[in-house]
């Protein structure tokens, strides 16, 4: 625990200020991938794990959990209730939803990245002795009857020994066990992995839904925003109600400007100003998240304003994009030094620039 004696330590599920995904009780879009739920519940074909992929922040999570609490709440698929549930939501005064807000239901167990109390930090990787803690679960029978189950959140953040030692519980899970893998990029799980479980891509959310569930998350997070701010922010979030959000942050608005006026000199770099967004990203994952999705945005935007000048024009930021994404796909596996990755991230979009005459 840090500092009080009651005071717990922030989660890494969760992006500040919004709510914890467990006690998001409105789930905006994904209509189908919760019907189609709803339905192979009934049917008794709900298969032991799932990997609920998509971009970052669209309600992966939130879905993971309003089904794991569905199925606490009900969890024989031919009672009434569940044959007349038109939706998997659960009234957040049931108790089941209380002890699940509360993290007191003993039946669901929570994977994610641990906080080092020593460096004040989370760790990088979900470790394999969390998994096999959070493993012990699934060797006791469930309370009445009931689902044992397991949120990861994420996927993405697992190693290889972690990895490895949920695959031995996947393959072959005791009766009524369900895994939701929450994955950003299900394409790193291991193939071992994926290849077990039920994969449902969700996808950015469409303009009215974005515009609801952003606006329900900034009540929720006591934030205010004015029309024209919200609009701004909502057109640059690819559907993703978190990145509404976290634009509308007061110090990631602060970083977002830095890592825009960075781009918008290239070829020129002003190293000041990168080392700043380097040291800034290092330790936060959600601002090394924007300063990617920047990235591709910059890449994007480029090749939209050359395709009209020829092969040749377009071909140095198609080959950037390809080598920001293969070692972004290696800093995640080796969990490599992420403010060495920025640096280098601005001399390859600066080269590029070059090359082709931007």
């Amino acid at each position: 625990m840090r500092g009080g004696r009651d005071e717990a330590p922030p989660e890494s599920d969760r992006f500040e200020p919004a709510p914890h995904p467990r006690d998001t009780h409105v789930l905006f879009g994904h209509r189908k991938a919760e019907a189609d739920f709803l339905q192979a519940f009934r049917a008794g074909r709900l298969p032991q794990a799932f990997i609920l992929g998509g971009p970052q922040g669209i309600g992966k999570a939130t879905l993971a959990w309003r089904l794991a609490r569905f199925l606490a709440a009900h969890p024989d698929p031919g009672a009434p209730e569940v044959l007349r549930a038109e939706d998997l939501a659960v009234d957040p005064a049931h108790p089941v939803a209380r002890k699940i807000s509360s993290m007191a239901f003993g039946d669901l167990a929570l994977l994610r990245r641990g906080f080092n109390d020593k460096t004040k930090k989370h760790f990088t990787r979900i470790a394999v002795e969390d998994v096999r803690k959070m493993l012990h679960l699934f060797e006791q029978a469930a309370s009445g009857g009931g689902w044992r189950m397991a949120i990861v959140d994420s996927a993405d953040d697992l190693n290889a020994a972690s990895a490895n030692a949920l695959l031995k519980m996947i393959e072959e899970p005791p009766p009524k066990s369900l895994f939701l893998l929450v994955a950003h990029q299900p394409g790193r799980i291991l193939p071992t992995i994926r290849s077990r479980c039920r994969c449902v891509m969700l996808h950015p959310l469409g303009e009215a839904d974005l515009r609801a569930s952003a606006r329900a998350a900034l009540d929720a997070a006591g934030l205010k925003a004015g029309d024209a701010e919200f609009s701004a922010a909502c057109a640059r979030a690819e559907g993703a109600p978190r990145e509404v959000l976290r634009l509308l942050s007061a110090a990631d608005a602060k970083f977002d400007a830095q890592v825009f006026r960075a781009l918008a000199l290239l070829p020129r770099i002003d190293w000041p100003l990168v080392h700043g967004i380097a040291d800034g990203a290092a330790g936060d994952p959600t601002a090394f998240d924007a300063f990617l999705a920047a990235a591709f945005g910059w890449l994007s935007a480029a090749l939209r304003a050359r395709r009209t000048d020829g092969p040749r024009a377009v071909a140095p930021y198609a080959d950037a994009w390809e080598q920001l994404e293969r070692d972004s796909r290696e800093l995640a596996i080796f969990n490599l030094d992420k403010r060495a990755f920025i640096l280098l991230a601005f001399d390859l979009l600066a080269q590029k620039a070059r090359e082709a005459g931007g």
